[in-house]
C-alpha cells in the first residue's frame, strides 16, 4: 500500500511517500478499513516535530483521524461487517501506524458508523475536533443553557465545531477571529460576537459583551499569552479550558486566583497514549451520538483544503501557516 512516513523527526520534509507492506488483520477484534481520507490536526505537526511520544520508533505513520470501509474483520467481531462505512479516532502518535495510509488496522470498539449524510471526507475532519470541543464545553466546562462563552480562534477546525456545539447547548458564543472573512464565516455558524483580535482587546471586547461581568467559560485554543489574558474576561467562579499548557505570570494567576476561576486542560490523546480504556470506549461512544448530531443538521464541518495523500507535508504547512477555515484532509485513492 502507499503510506505517508515519518522518517525523523523535523520538518515538512520528514515527510515521504513509500510503498510499503498492508497490514495483516491478524487480531480477531479488530477490522481492516480501506481508508479514504484521514484528517490533519496540530498533534500530528507536534509528533512530526518533536518525535515525544514514540522516539524510538521510526519510521512511523501519523494521522489520528481516519474515515473509510471495512474490508475485513476479524473472527470476533461483531460491530461492523464488510462493506460498512467508518470513522474513528486511533494511533498515529508514532507508536501503532495512522491514518496516513492506504490501509489501518482498528480494533472494532474505536470504530463508528460514519454520519449518513457526510462524505468520507467530512467524516475524516471531525474526530479529534468533535471529541475536543465536546470534553472542553461540556466535560471540562460544565456548560450550561443560557452561559456566556469565548471560544478562541473560532474559525479553526476546532473552533468552528465549537462554535456550534455551544449553540446546541443554547449558549451565547463570542468568538476571536482575525479577518472580516472570518468573522463572517463564524456569525453563520451562529457566534455572536466575533472579535477581531488584530484591532480589538478581546478582554475589554468580551466584558463590553456581558456588561462588564466576563463570560461564564473561556475554551482557549491558541495558549500563550491568549490563555493567560483569558482570566481577566471571566466572571467570578467561572471557568477556562485550555488545550495547552501554558505559564501565565504572576498578575494573571492572581486575577484567577481572586476571581475563584476553575482551570481545566483537554487533551484528547490521554487515553489513546496511556491506554485508558473506558475513557477510549468513551470516545467512540461520543462519536456515535455526534454522527446522529451531524445526520439531524445540528452540527456541520467546513474543510478548508483537500489535498492528496502523497501532499502530506503540504498539509503541515498549511496548519504552521495558520490562518485556515475548518479542517485540512488528505484524499486517499
Amino acid at each position: 500500500m502507499r503510506a505517508v512516513l515519518m522518517n525523523a523527526a523535523g520538518g515538512p520534509e520528514v515527510l515521504e511517500a513509500a510503498d510499503i507492506a498492508t497490514p495483516a488483520l491478524t487480531d480477531s477484534s479488530s477490522a481492516l478499513v480501506k481508508l479514504h481520507a484521514a484528517g490533519v490536526n496540530p498533534i500530528d505537526v507536534k509528533v512530526r516535530k518533536h518525535n515525544m511520544y514514540y522516539p524510538d520508533k521510526l519510521p512511523s505513520i501519523l494521522g489520528c483521524d481516519g474515515a473509510g470501509v471495512v474490508e475485513a474483520v476479524g473472527d470476533s467481531v461483531t460491530r461492523v461487517r464488510p462493506g460498512d462505512e467508518v470513522y474513528f479516532f486511533n494511533n498515529g502518535l508514532g507508536g501503532q501506524p495512522g491514518t496516513y495510509a492506504e490501509y489501518a488496522v482498528v480494533p472494532e470498539e474505536y470504530l463508528a458508523l460514519k454520519p449518513r449524510n457526510l462524505s468520507m471526507l467530512e467524516a475524516a475532519a471531525l474526530p479529534v475536533p468533535v471529541l475536543t470541543a465536546w470534553e472542553a464545553l461540556v466535560n471540562r466546562g460544565h456548560l450550561q443553557e443560557g452561559e456566556p462563552t469565548l471560544i478562541h480562534a473560532g474559525a479553526g477546525g476546532v473552533g468552528h465545531i465549537a462554535i456550534q456545539l455551544a449553540q446546541y447547548l443554547n449558549a451565547p458564543v463570542a468568538t476571536t477571529i482575525s479577518s472580516p472573512e472570518k468573522a463572517r464565516f463564524v456569525q453563520a455558524l451562529g457566534a455572536e460576537l466575533a472579535i477581531d483580535y488584530t484591532r480589538q482587546d478581546f478582554v475589554d471586547a468580551t466584558r463590553n459583551w456581558t456588561d462588564g461581568e466576563g463570560v461564564r467559560l473561556v475554551m482557549d485554543t491558541v495558549g500563550g499569552e491568549t490563555f493567560c489574558k483569558s482570566f481577566a474576561a471571566t466572571r467570578h467562579y467561572g471557568r477556562v479550558v485550555t488545550l495547552l499548557s501554558t505559564a501565565c505570570e504572576i498578575s494573571h494567576i492572581n486575577i484567577a486566583r481572586l476571581r475563584n476561576l476553575s482551570i481545566g486542560y483537554v487533551q484528547v490523546a490521554a487515553p489513546l497514549y496511556f491506554g485508558l480504556q473506558s475513557a477510549r470506549l468513551a470516545q467512540t461512544r461520543l462519536l456515535e451520538r455526534c454522527a446522529t448530531l451531524f445526520e439531524q443538521g445540528a452540527l456541520k464541518v467546513h474543510i478548508s483544503h483537500v489535498l492528496p495523500l502523497e501532499k502530506a507535508a503540504d498539509a503541515h504547512r498549511l496548519i504552521e501557516a495558520g490562518h485556515t477555515r475548518g479542517k485540512i484532509v488528505l484524499e486517499i485513492p
